[in-house]
């Protein structure tokens, strides 16, 4: 079973898609192949489908959702000539469920792998590697983790979890990127997620150092100057003393070349 969470739930068996239409059954398969190969106790089922005010009726109701989500797979085996029995693919366990992969690909734990890989390159300083590994992790992102599930509060945590994960990666992508001199490239992309993201220091920083580094010292200035008037105006706080560092190098600094050695030294990793 192939599991791709990383944007619409999709679930594959024998290469066939496990297709569910209605809401509460593919919340239930999300939650499932949330914890694939692992059991998943039925209240936290009950909880994930009905909050806290489940009905009366609510063990009936998931009893006849496992139902459904077993014929899907049976027919999905079947048509992929396989005889392994749909009650184990979603087996029943002591207390609660388990959708067993069968060694099957899960896209969130290949983009764990793959961010992984690049966090230590990123360590020994393999800048080129990092940006190749990261950037390989991020290409399996279709869009937002589990984006046409409607998301109960355990799989409230895990898109959060998910999207924090997905944040970090870009982040450090980026930072490689700035390492090996790709300022010019960076401008766009850093404005558009300095945007979305008003309060994230880190990625402000690095629009920062790409836009000096571009030659563009007085949009970097005012990149700070905005930043600070959203912390400011929203949570009463002033930027963070690397962040301040990195101005005042800015206002001091006579040709763009010279912000380098701070950019890079001790304000690597401000924000």
């Amino acid at each position: 079973m192939d599991i791709d969470v990383l944007g619409s739930l999709t679930v594959r068996e024998g290469g066939a898609s496990v297709a569910l239409t209605a809401p509460k059954p593919r919340q239930l398969l999300a939650v499932l192949a949330m914890h694939a190969d692992r059991t998943v106790p039925v209240p936290l089922l009950i909880e994930e489908l009905w909050g806290g005010r489940p009905p009366r009726s609510a063990r009936n109701t998931l009893q006849t959702y496992i139902l459904q989500l077993r014929e899907l797979i049976g027919r999905a085996l079947r048509g992929a000539g396989d005889p392994y029995d749909p009650k184990r693919v979603l087996a029943t366990e002591p207390g609660g469920y388990r959708l067993d992969t069968r060694g099957g690909t899960i896209d969130a734990h290949e983009f764990e792998r793959r961010a992984t890989a690049g966090y230590r390159a990123m360590a020994q300083e393999d800048f080129a590697t990092a940006s190749r590994r990261l950037r390989d992790a991020l290409g399996l992102w279709q869009g937002p983790a589990f984006a046409d599930i409607r998301a109960g509060t355990l799989l409230d945590m895990e898109i959060r979890r998910l999207d924090e994960a997905r944040l970090c990666a870009l982040d450090q992508r980026i930072e490689a990127d700035l390492r090996l001199g790709r300022h010019r490239e960076l401008v766009g992309e850093l404005t558009v997620l300095t945007s979305r993201y008003r309060m994230h220091e880190s990625l402000h920083r690095q629009l920062m150092i790409a836009l000096h580094h571009s030659g563009r010292r007085g949009e970097a200035l005012a990149a700070y100057q905005r930043l600070r008037m959203t912390l400011v105006r929203d949570l009463g706080l002033e930027p963070s003393p690397a962040l301040r560092r990195l101005q005042q190098s800015m206002l001091a600094a006579g040709p763009e070349r010279e912000a380098a050695e701070p950019a890079w030294g001790r304000l690597a990793h401000a924000g």
